[in-house]
């Protein structure tokens, strides 16, 4: 059984940077699809973004250029850079995995989470 366990939220305001960490344990991390995804209030979670076992990363064009997810197998652990953070994505992120070589951006394609982690962006 995998346990996630996110940290690195907290209150930024626009503009600034976070970087958000998903403990992997149980397995190597390598071994899993990743995923982070976010939901605000009163909103369905979404997708931010992807690594598979390959290590090839995959993220929404809205994401792209602001987000980037990047896994350290040394540390077990999976990050989510986020910079030019705006109060649209105040948010609590979660970080999911599964088995499988494929890349997954589907919330239902995944069978583990972790916990969240708030996320909170002043303007």
């Amino acid at each position: 059984q995998v346990q996630l366990v996110e940290s690195g939220g907290g209150l930024v305001e626009a503009g600034g940077s976070l970087r958000l960490s998903c403990a992997v344990s149980g397995r190597t991390v390598s071994t899993y699809a990743m995923g982070w995804f976010r939901q605000a209030p009163g909103k369905e979670r979404e997708f931010v973004a992807t690594i598979n076992r390959n290590g090839n990363t995959y993220s929404t064009d809205a994401m792209k250029g602001r987000f980037s997810i990047s896994r350290d197998n040394a540390k077990n652990t999976v990050y989510l850079q986020m910079n030019s953070l705006k109060p649209e994505d105040t948010a609590v992120y979660y970080c999911a995995a599964r088995t499988g070589y494929g890349t997954y951006t589907q919330t239902q394609s995944y069978d583990y989470w972790g916990q969240g982690t708030q996320v909170t962006v002043s303007s």
